[in-house]
């Protein structure tokens, strides 16, 4: 684990480190005290990843909108 600032962590470092914390406890190998401070850091680290990706997808729609309001050129999403 860094030592850096959630909060002062771009997408891809609190991704990668996430993706740490994730392998160490499933692992097994942390004692319970050492996994609950894992599963914590685990939890602020998701949700830092959570904000910035809400955070570039309205700078995305921000881009894509006219001055209408409309999308321009977007196509629509279809998660199926």
């Amino acid at each position: 684990m860094t030592d850096k600032p959630i909060d002062d962590m771009s997408f891809e470092e609190a991704m990668s480190e996430l993706e740490r914390v994730v392998s160490q406890l499933e692992g097994g190998q942390a004692a319970l005290d050492q996994s609950i401070s894992l599963y914590e850091r685990g939890e602020a680290l998701r949700k830092r990843c959570d904000a910035r990706l809400k955070d570039a997808e309205l700078r995305v729609q921000k881009i894509i909108q006219g001055a209408d309001g409309e999308a321009k050129g977007a196509e629509p999403f279809d998660a199926s």
